[in-house]
């Protein structure tokens, strides 16, 4: 008698190596996904990242209704989260001072700003005559 063997022990080998690439392969994808909707999740666009300074006289001023002028480390102004260019900051605190003559300003300030920026920033105020202003800053612990 002859022995013949099936080519069952092959398939099996196959179809093993066939659902390890299809699950890598979907790990893959998930994998790629996730990190895509992670890094462009709009939540985490819109974050403007600035380092306050420190003071010891810090206070809180929770609850009160400010417009929140940001400087960033490289200089970039920023209106409640709305990016604006220098050139532009006058003409649009000015629209807001129309809308809302008792216009109160919060700033905050990356403590690695140049000072040049903030100079301009507090002319524009100045001349706009903007009288609430207040400055943010990091409670010293």
């Amino acid at each position: 008698m002859i022995n013949i063997k099936g080519k069952q022990d092959y398939l099996v080998a196959l179809e093993s190596v066939a659902m390890t690439d299809i699950v890598l392969n979907m790990f893959i994808f998930f994998f790629i996904s996730f990190s895509l909707i992670y890094t462009f999740n709009p939540a985490r666009i819109s974050k403007i990242d600035v380092k306050l300074p420190r003071a010891s006289s810090a206070i809180s001023l929770e609850g009160s209704e400010k417009s929140i002028l940001t400087i960033t480390r490289s200089g970039e102004y920023f209106i409640n989260d709305e990016k604006i260019k220098g050139v532009d900051l006058k003409k649009t605190l000015q629209s807001k001072l129309k809308d809302d003559p008792s216009l109160s300003l919060l700033l905050k300030v990356d403590n690695m700003t140049k000072f040049d920026n903030v100079v301009k920033v507090l002319d524009v105020i100045n001349e706009l005559n903007i009288q609430q202003v207040s400055v943010a800053s990091v409670k010293k612990e």
